[in-house]
């Protein structure tokens, strides 16, 4: 197993501290394979999607799932659930859902003397594991309630917030815009997603496996294999990972060709051709944090370039805002991804 050479500040591990590290890689990749290993019991099919979710569970970020209806994404998050022993929630949302029916409400209540007064009703949002069902099904203003706790982990409600319980994971799902009945997100929710993944048919194989496992008599349940608190551990472990500076940079200037009027002028032909606005900070941030997970996966404690590459597509699909010429032409956001990762240099001198 490779390790680093030096620790992120300069100094040189000692013998003692390298075989430390290698260590705590190996428990990671054995926990996050059994988790993995455990998904993959319920769902089939679909290990790239798992991979993606358990990523940024362990990034602490949040998922968008995008999908037709059937592919086994409510099943995804209700068995991520029950293997790392969290609570959780689903959520319906519909065009008449209210901000409060996510979040809570204050009630009034009456004690045993018969004084009345005001208690907080919590919403399903406090929960470990929410799943947004169709997010894209409720209007903008439902859509927003989730601004404040994907991002500050808390909720505010009548001028008292409350904290959320850690970890707090979101995982939406939506049908492709093109449907009728939906409302676009807005690009500060976008932003708020760590990775957007897309959902794919099974193929053929999958699904005779898929009938196997829900057609019979016996349909298997998935066991409690780490802990919450487990998971929180394998957080730190993530962002202990070293980053080069030259990595480092490659993502900042891969996210900032996303951006047609970057004042560097490295956007590529597609973005200045199709593309509005670019991603935010948070696409790096997804981006160097994917990598991280990404590395650690593969047994290493350093961080490559490839690593950034191999990750940017569902970290930044979501970030880049066509313009008028790129929808009507019916371009993709991977594809400029694509360019823009086909482009930038792995150094600049």
């Amino acid at each position: 197993m490779a390790t680093t050479s030096a620790r992120a500040d300069g100094t040189q591990p000692t013998a003692a501290g390298g075989r430390e590290i290698e260590a705590e890689v190996a428990a990671f990749l054995t926990d996050v394979k059994t988790l993995r290993a455990e998904i993959g019991k319920l769902i089939v099919g679909h290990e790239e999607i798992v991979e993606g979710v358990v990523s940024a569970l362990l990034a602490g970020g949040h998922v968008l799932l995008e999908g037709v209806p059937g592919l086994g994404k409510t099943m995804l998050v209700r068995t991520l659930a029950e293997a790392i022993d969290a609570t959780f929630s689903r959520v319906q949302f519909t065009p008449d859902l209210m901000p409060a029916d996510i979040l809570g409400t204050n009630m009034i209540v009456e004690d045993a003397g018969g004084q009345k007064r005001f208690e907080f009703q919590r919403g399903p949002i406090f929960t470990h594991i929410l799943l947004a069902d169709e997010i894209n099904r409720a209007t903008p203003k439902t859509q927003s309630a989730l601004l404040e706790a994907m991002q500050e982990l808390s909720v505010t409600v009548a001028k008292t917030t409350w904290r959320l319980e850690q970890p707090f994971f979101v995982l939406a799902t939506q049908n492709p815009l093109e449907m009728e009945g939906t409302y676009p997100l807005p690009e500060a929710q976008l932003d708020r997603f760590f990775y957007k993944l897309k959902v794919r048919f099974p193929d053929r194989a999958a699904l005779h496996l898929i009938m196997d496992r829900t057609t019979r008599d016996e349909v298997p349940r998935a066991n409690k294999v780490i802990s919450r608190a487990r998971v929180l551990e394998l957080r730190e472990l993530v962002r202990r990972v070293p980053l080069a500076r030259a990595v480092q940079d490659f993502a900042v200037r891969s996210l900032q060709a996303t951006h047609p009027d970057t004042p560097e002028g490295a956007a590529v032909p597609m973005v200045k051709k199709y593309v509005r606005y670019g991603g935010s900070p948070r696409g790096a941030q997804a981006l160097l944090l994917g990598a991280k997970i990404r590395a650690l996966l593969e047994g290493r404690y350093a961080v490559a370039i490839d690593d950034v590459r191999s990750v940017a597509t569902q970290a930044l699909r979501h970030r880049l805002i066509l313009n008028f010429e790129g929808e009507a032409e019916g371009v993709s956001t991977d594809a400029v991804i694509a360019e823009i990762l086909e482009r930038t240099p792995e150094l600049v001198k």
